[in-house]
């Protein structure tokens, strides 16, 4: 079986992203979605959030670039889970906005996480 490593997708006017079928497995544990380093969003299989991401966030407190990190994941982060039927998530306005994403929007893979761009 290929390897999906982009897809493009356009939420509907509830926000509601789908994922491709070949991908809903890797996220049945839910989806994060938070800011990302630029004008983009980040996409996590909430299993990979709760393992990987949010144990570097809890470096040591006193230190900056450990307080930097947890400020720009943590605000706005949005967690959630996908429908089985349909493989749907929705997505919130202010992440929209802050990605510049309107409609159409490009999803790429960057690890085990997906960049989400506006298209």
């Amino acid at each position: 079986m290929a390897t999906i490593d982009n897809f493009e997708r356009k939420h509907d006017d509830k926000r509601r992203l789908s994922i491709p079928t070949e991908l809903r497995i890797e996220f049945a544990s839910g989806v994060v979605v938070t800011r990302g380093f630029q004008k983009y969003l980040h996409l996590y299989p909430k299993k990979v959030w709760d393992e990987e991401v949010e144990p570097l966030l809890q470096g040591n407190i006193l230190d900056e670039a450990t307080a930097d990190l947890n400020v720009q994941f943590r605000m706005g982060k949005s967690e959630g889970a996908i429908d089985a039927k349909q493989g749907r998530f929705s997505l919130e306005q202010h992440l929209l906005d802050h990605a510049g994403i309107t409609r159409e929007l490009t999803a790429v893979r960057v690890g085990k996480y997906w960049r989400l761009i506006a298209k």
